[in-house]
């Protein structure tokens, strides 16, 4: 999430943690009492959009910094979850095919500075969640002709559809979300006939678990904080 995130956006659960991680470090260094912690975490955890998130954490700086530093003339650095992620490189795989059948590209692989690929009466799926990437700014070019492929990023990366639909269509619903900052970006171009290419946010399934873990143990945390005022 930044600050100037369009406000009516919606807020992922990525965006939650980042706002509780500001608030357990303002409570750590005295910034916030307790009270005003579980206050703001709570309205943190009620949050549905960027606008409703933003602010929470207004008053406060963010981890580790002192001053706000803004340059402009040099693109922001990666951060610490994106700067090992931009690799360089020709990448793992270049292209794919499904005719009447399928592919998948996920887990640990490098995604190239350009994929294409092409269904034809099949499906492909094309996960980023785990991947590296070749380059801070990587292409996909989807051709589906009755048949479809679907593009899936993590939370962070920033989107833009540029494909063309003949009967069929193109996934913008994640456009418009801003990036962080470092994250790639990925552009998603082609051709559907008869067919659709999907652009999906998600998770991978061990971060849901770590924010569900996370969860879990700040209610124990809470609990046991209330009893010892009782």
């Amino acid at each position: 999430m930044t600050d100037d995130a369009v406000p009516d956006l919606r807020a992922s659960d990525a965006d939650r943690e980042k706002v509780a991680d500001i608030l357990r470090d303002a409570l750590a260094e005295g910034r916030l009492d307790m009270t005003e912690f579980e206050e703001r975490l709570d309205a943190t955890y009620r949050a549905r959009t960027y606008g409703e998130l933003a602010p929470i954490t207004r008053d406060l700086p963010a981890p580790g910094v002192t001053a706000p530093v803004v340059s402009l003339n040099k693109e922001p650095a990666a951060g610490p979850g994106w700067s090992g992620r931009i690799v360089g490189g020709e990448g793992s795989s270049t292209w794919a095919v499904a005719v009447m059948s399928g592919f998948q590209r996920k887990g640990r692989w490098t995604m190239p500075r350009r994929f294409t690929c092409f269904a034809f009466w099949g499906g492909g799926e094309i996960d980023l969640r785990e991947a590296d990437f070749a380059a801070r700014e990587v292409e996909i070019n989807a051709i589906a002709i009755m048949g479809g492929v679907d593009v899936i990023v993590p939370p962070g990366v920033e989107v833009v559809v540029r494909g063309i639909g003949v009967m069929g269509g193109f996934d913008h619903r994640e456009e418009g979300v801003p990036g962080e900052p470092g994250a790639p970006r990925v552009i998603v171009t082609g051709f559907a006939f008869w067919g659709g290419v999907g652009v999906q946010r998600k998770l991978t399934r061990a971060e849901k678990q770590r924010i569900r873990e996370a969860r879990r143990q700040e209610k124990l945390e809470r609990r046991a904080d209330r009893r010892e005022l009782d």
